[in-house]
């Protein structure tokens, strides 16, 4: 088996430990004589590992019984939708910050809903960031306030948390148990589980059960969060197998411990943002204090140059380094189950490169 480093920002590489597992297990689930791609979801077998994914994600986001946690189809794109569906009335206004391109897309969906003010907009700042939490204007009485802590395709991450009188909802699905947070300062959150998570097509959604007691009842029942606390995710057939492989990685980030995730995590991104700034023949695209630990952006001096870089280094066995369709450049994504040793040949790589092509 050749396993490449897979750099890619979503779906991303997953943990080969879980994989294995899953490959072990696809034809005969612990002797069930069935996959669990082939069983009913109300079985005893599908049950367990329906609820200890729960367990496992509570346990390492840090959030209690006064917090749901649940499993929805569609990605974090629906939630988009959902959330002002939910929570934005007639007369109300929902607060957001647009700091790229995934901030933009939740508020184009929120604008068809109801009325939607921008608190703080730096989407199309050069270099990329988050706003300063001075520069945003929060609307009193606001139905929510809504963030992205990381945009994937600038390599922006809110590193500070802003405090708000509205309920807190954030989007997280590129950072989400990537570094130490307190997560009950949302009322919200919910990511894609294709970057940190699991496989794509299913959302996780952590959400204080009094702000979903508040939803919109007059709602078809999949598009309110009430139904999937009601029947613990479980209204329609679920994403059986995305849930399963979620299951498997957050056995794994338990066995590893946060701490030592959060570590290593640091360490990755500092060891090719090290790389950046000891030359100018790199260029970092988020602005220093914004850098994402997930996803690194940079140019090389041309187009040209980026091409070779991107070409040469899937020769290498480093692949999905091309940047977003939208920006070009370099991005290399390197989320929990990326291995340092991927970082370490991308680093290796970087300065032989400029070596001969600077």
């Amino acid at each position: 088996m050749a396993r490449i480093y897979n750099f890619s920002a979503g779906p991303a590489v997953l943990p080969l430990e879980a994989l294995q597992e899953a490959q072990a297990d696809l034809v005969d689930y612990k002797g069930s004589g069935m996959s669990i791609m082939e069983m009913s979801h109300r079985g005893k077998e599908y049950d367990a590992i329906h609820n200890e994914a729960i367990a496992n994600a509570k346990e390492l986001l840090g959030i209690g019984d006064d917090y749901s946690l649940l499993f929805i189809q569609g990605g974090a794109s629906l939630q988009f939708a959902m959330i002002p569906m939910n929570f934005l009335g007639e007369n109300q206004s929902a607060d957001y910050i647009n700091a790229g391109a995934w901030g933009a897309k939740a508020i184009k969906e929120a604008g068809l809903i109801g009325n939607v003010n921008v608190a703080a907009d730096c989407q199309k700042d050069i270099p990329t960031r988050m706003p300063d939490l001075a520069e945003c204007n929060w609307t009193d009485g606001a139905a929510y306030a809504h963030i992205t802590t990381n945009e994937t395709i600038s390599g922006a991450q809110m590193k500070e948390i802003p405090k708000v009188e509205a309920p807190l909802i954030a989007d997280m699905s590129s950072d989400i148990l990537s570094r130490k947070l307190d997560y009950t300062q949302f009322d919200m959150f919910y990511a894609g589980a294709q970057k940190n998570l699991g496989p794509s097509g299913l959302a996780m959604v952590a959400i204080k059960n009094e702000l979903a007691a508040r939803g919109n009842i007059g709602l078809p029942s999949m598009l309110k969060y009430q139904s999937y606390i009601d029947a613990n995710s479980l209204f329609n057939t679920p994403p059986c197998f995305g849930i399963y492989m979620l299951c498997l990685t957050t056995r794994l980030l338990k066995k590893k411990g946060m701490d030592a995730v959060f570590a290593e995590n640091a360490e990755k991104a500092a060891m090719i943002y090290n790389t950046l700034d000891a030359t100018d023949f790199y260029r970092g695209t988020a602005k220093t204090d914004c850098r994402s630990d997930m996803n690194i952006t940079f140019r090389l001096p041309s187009e040209e140059l980026e091409a070779l870089f991107i070409s040469q280094a899937a020769e290498a066995g480093m692949k999905q380094l091309k940047g977003h369709r939208s920006v070009g450049g370099i991005r290399a994504s390197i989320y929990n189950a990326f291995p340092i040793d991927g970082v370490k040949c991308l680093v290796d790589f970087m300065k032989d490169f400029e070596q001969r092509n600077g």
